[in-house]
């Protein structure tokens, strides 16, 4: 019952802050929409930036469970595991930002509350895109950690245009047929966003 509470603290607290955002959002916002008192709240969370840091870390973990996933599928090629994982990044960064402009203060890596939390989401990330780019194999002049840091960084171009989502696969195709040794297939995978 205790988990089962607190994810419903943690979407209450995700409501409110589509709604207000983190600085306006109070623990009696939370509790009214929950339809609680405060103080039962209060038995799942410290405050509401516990509640926040909780919310974000739900959301990262997700996406890094959908990377995992990606990064993992058995007799999948190594380009398509790649997509997924790059995909679960634009995926958390879209469906966040689609849901309100406040969401967006959960992927700050600045913020005082989240930054850690989006640092360590990054990192891992990261280490699943080196390890595959190690075992499909890069250009002599590419170092799989160059490889997995050139992903990324066109992952986060990607979530900065208006049309994102639609650039994902021919961008992401494009920049594999020069980092694998064995390019991507001839037609693109289509990796989904959810």
């Amino acid at each position: 019952m205790g988990t089962d509470r607190l994810d419903e603290v943690l979407d209450a607290a995700y409501d409110c802050l589509t709604r207000y955002g983190v600085r306006r959002t109070t623990m009696d916002d939370i509790a009214t929409t929950m339809g609680v008192s405060r103080s039962a709240v209060y038995q799942y969370v410290r405050n509401k930036d516990d509640a926040f840091r909780k919310l974000a870390r739900r959301l990262h973990t997700q996406a890094l469970e959908r990377a995992e996933r990606a990064a993992a599928t058995p007799d999948a090629p190594q380009a398509e595991r790649i997509r997924g994982v790059l995909a679960a990044k634009l995926d958390l960064v879209l469906r966040l930002a689609g849901d309100s402009p406040h969401s967006a203060e959960l992927l700050d890596h600045k913020a005082r509350l989240f930054g850690d939390i989006c640092h360590d989401f990054t990192g891992s990330l990261r280490r699943l895109l080196i390890g595959l780019f190690g075992e499909a194999g890069t250009p002599a002049t590419v170092e799989p950690a160059e490889a997995a840091d050139m992903c990324i960084a066109l992952v986060i171009g990607l979530e900065s245009v208006s049309e994102g989502e639609h650039l994902f696969g021919p961008a992401t195709d494009a920049l594999l047929t020069g980092l694998l040794v064995t390019p991507p297939l001839d037609a693109p995978l289509n990796v989904p966003l959810s």
